[in-house]
């Protein structure tokens, strides 16, 4: 049986054409939805540079005073990280330990990052509901945060929510491809 190991990756890798046709079209939609918020999440990532560096030119050398810059950059952070992990957790790029894979024979090692990926499931589904419960109560309660410009806070909590969410489906969409995978 082929582990289906991409070259340089040590955790296996279900190619769809293996999986029945729901998982592939599952897994086809995860990988278009993982290529729009990556490039959302690095157009953030780069914003909250340019914006960041706007903010240090107008203060020192303008002298003048900056409100919306820092908690701009803030919210453009957060969108960035959380926006961007389901992308990473498709290739697997998260903190690993991959010194018991070098050990582990091919089997052991599938179930190692099968039960990683569940605990990783369990983790990042609750951490999404409490994400839209912060979202929510943000939205419903109109929270700003307590600065002076004071933003709503709705907006970095949507990314939170909504990234953590897709991550956690992507989750166990890997988990559910790993056993198809082994039963085949």
């Amino acid at each position: 049986m082929s582990h289906g190991l991409v070259e340089g990756e040590k955790r296996p890798r279900i190619s769809p054409a293996n999986l029945p046709s729901v998982l592939a079209t599952l897994t086809s939609l995860f990988e278009w939805l993982d290529r729009l918020f990556v490039i959302i999440a690095s157009l953030a990532l780069v914003a909250g540079a340019l914006v960041l560096t706007q903010s240090v030119v107008v203060r020192y050398a303008l002298k003048a005073t900056t409100d919306w810059q820092d908690e701009t950059t803030v919210f453009l952070l957060v969108a960035a990280t959380f926006l961007s992990a389901p992308w990473v957790q498709a290739r697997r790029g998260h903190v690993a330990i991959e010194a018991l894979s070098e050990i582990l024979s091919p089997r052991v090692n599938h179930w190692r990052v099968l039960l990683a990926d569940m605990i990783s499931f369990a983790f990042c589904t609750f951490f999404s509901w409490k994400a839209w419960t912060l979202f929510r109560e943000a939205w419903e309660d109109g929270q700003v945060t307590s600065s002076s410009w004071g933003p709503p806070l709705w907006i970095p909590y949507s990314t939170m929510s909504l990234g953590m969410s897709i991550l956690s489906l992507r989750i166990l969409l890997q988990v559910i491809s790993a056993f198809w995978g082994r039963r085949s």
